[in-house]
């Protein structure tokens, strides 16, 4: 198992910030380890993002590109989003918090990644590799939160 924690501080107002990364949808505009990003159980009648919305991501894995499966299982606008993903060999859950500051906002961000299967035997090695993951998703995201502060 990896757990890893991301600070983040932007000029993004909270419910903006909130609403951006809180949607997996947009992932793939923030986290280069994402090739692909979607929200997957819309349709008609299909509320907005909140509680039980699931998004299917083709997520970066050692040269190829694995697809994983999040669900919101905690949602408190504007203040946390805790999602549940799991793939081929791995689950994760991501526990996001915002805070609003008086420039901004404060994004935590809880990852507990864990490899399942045969890929557990790997975890030992791992801890180096998710946490060039977490670093470059931090990243990304302040950039992407920067550019729609920005933008406004």
């Amino acid at each position: 198992m990896a757990t890893l924690r991301e600070r983040i501080d932007t000029n993004l107002p909270l419910d903006e910030a909130f609403g951006f990364v809180a949607d997996f949808g947009n992932a793939v505009r923030w986290d280069p380890g994402v090739a692909s990003s979607e929200r997957i159980d819309v349709g008609p009648g299909t509320g907005p993002v909140g509680t039980g919305s699931r998004f299917r991501l083709g997520v970066r894995m050692g040269g190829r590109v694995s697809p994983m499966v999040y669900e919101i299982t905690t949602w408190d606008p504007p203040h946390r989003v805790v999602l549940q993903g799991a793939g081929s060999g791995v689950s994760a859950v991501d526990d996001i918090r915002f805070q609003a500051t008086p420039s901004g906002t404060r994004i935590e961000y809880f990852a507990d990644i864990r490899l399942r299967g045969l890929l557990r035997l790997l975890s030992p090695f791992a801890g180096g590799a998710f946490a060039t993951i977490a670093r470059n998703a931090r990243q990304g995201m302040q950039r992407a939160l920067d550019q729609r502060a920005a933008a406004r």
